[in-house]
């Protein structure tokens, strides 16, 4: 025998599916019957969506806070101090480093001899069209590929006139790089005079070059950045400057869309930034790049064999590289001899300067939850140790 209270329930049911607007008129009829379940069930429906939405909005305001809010302070005054000696050996080395013969292709078939199958030597460096449904570029989401992007990527192509290194780089029948990380171990080491000697310096994110040229040089060739670590400030962007555009998330599309036709982003697209963003680039759609995500993808799964990406609630797994680590395997398709500096996490000495521009310390590394640092330090020792890069700065392994 079938209870009559159970019979209501199902009636109330088949009433919120097929008709919305009729729940609540059905809500009140029922709580005359059955006053008590009545209520309470329409109750909870009626907030189930709302309490959802207040949750997940409320863990990303955590997520906001903690990554502003949780990293410790260091006296950079006290901690920028380095033995005059050993600036001298950095010096001499960063100029021996200069003077050798370039090996034309060096990089890259090193790489290929370390890493075999796991590595592609004519991978290309930027994205020229859009992905097919047979590629690798359509096989993931961003960053590691572009599917369910093709039209916006299509969209993006036709307005960035060129896609390759500029001729006067291609024409250099053998080039240097050298990727210059935010480390803090850059600072007092005054390599910015050799630094500049390079064929092609990549920098990363936001990190400055205006106050720091001493240390850190002021020739820029490429920058390399996702929107929210774009440098905000147009003193530093030079007019022949590559910007080579990470996306991470749809918005960024939109976003690198909107730099390029010197537009203003739209106030709903910001909200979707988990920090402020640039308003403008002060560059011509012709020093625009799209990275290929395929260099991203090779170097997570193939190169440090992380997992592959999995359907999350929230957040990631380790699996996403550093854009310093990317810059590197992107500097061995670009130049035949690559160099770094600025690179290397300390994490057993949480009171040393993160960065070289601002005053964090390591221990902030603690509190970042996307990147391996332990595995691309092994990756990046072994390139130093094997001969494949050089560290001027001696972060990863030194030489001097």
């Amino acid at each position: 025998m079938v209870h009559p209270s159970s019979k209501q329930d199902e009636k109330t049911q088949l009433v919120d599916k097929r008709h919305p607007k009729e729940s609540k008129k059905w809500c009140l009829k029922s709580a005359t019957k059955v006053p008590l379940k009545a209520v309470l069930s329409c109750y909870l429906a009626g907030k189930l969506k709302l309490g959802c939405t207040l949750l997940v909005f409320g863990v990303w305001i955590l997520y906001i806070l903690k990554l502003n809010y949780t990293t410790e302070e260091c006296d950079m005054k006290k901690m920028h101090y380095v033995d005059p000696d050993r600036v001298k050996r950095a010096q001499k080395y960063a100029q021996q480093v200069l003077q050798k013969e370039c090996r034309p292709k060096f990089a890259k078939k090193s790489m290929a001899r370390l890493f075999e199958h796991r590595y592609s030597p004519d991978l290309p460096p930027f994205v020229k069209e859009a992905p097919k449904v047979n590629e690798a570029e359509y096989k993931y989401d961003p960053p590691f590929g572009f599917r369910q992007f093709s039209s916006q990527v299509q969209t993006l192509l036709e307005i960035l006139p060129e896609h390759d290194l500029p001729e006067h780089l291609r024409a250099k029948s053998c080039r240097r790089c050298v990727v210059i990380g935010s480390g803090g171990i850059l600072h007092g080491l005054v390599l910015g005079h050799a630094l500049n000697q390079f064929d092609v310096v990549i920098r990363l994110n936001s990190a400055p070059v205006e106050g720091y040229s001493e240390h850190v040089g002021n020739k820029t060739t490429i920058r390399m950045t996702y929107p929210e670590g774009a440098p905000l400030s147009d003193l530093e962007y030079y007019s022949n400057d590559l910007f080579v555009a990470v996306l991470f998330k749809s918005v960024d599309f939109n976003w690198l869309q909107a730099m390029v036709k010197n537009e203003t982003l739209p106030f709903w697209v910001r909200l979707f930034f988990w920090k402020q963003v640039a308003e403008k680039i002060p560059l011509q759609p012709k020093h625009f790049r799209i990275l290929n995500p395929v260099i991203i993808k090779e170097t997570a799964f193939d190169i440090l064999q992380y997992s592959e990406p999995q359907s999350r609630f929230w957040g990631r797994d380790k699996n996403v590289p550093t854009i310093g680590v990317i810059a590197v395997v992107l500097a061995t398709r670009l130049c035949d001899e690559v160099s770094l500096a600025g690179f290397g996490y300390d994490l057993s000495q949480p009171r040393t300067p993160l960065h070289y521009f601002d005053n964090l310390c390591m221990a902030a590394m603690n509190f970042q939850t996307m990147h391996n640092v332990t595995t691309e330090t092994r990756f990046l020792l072994k390139l130093v140790k094997e001969g494949v890069v050089k560290d001027l700065s001696g972060g990863i392994h030194c030489e001097f």
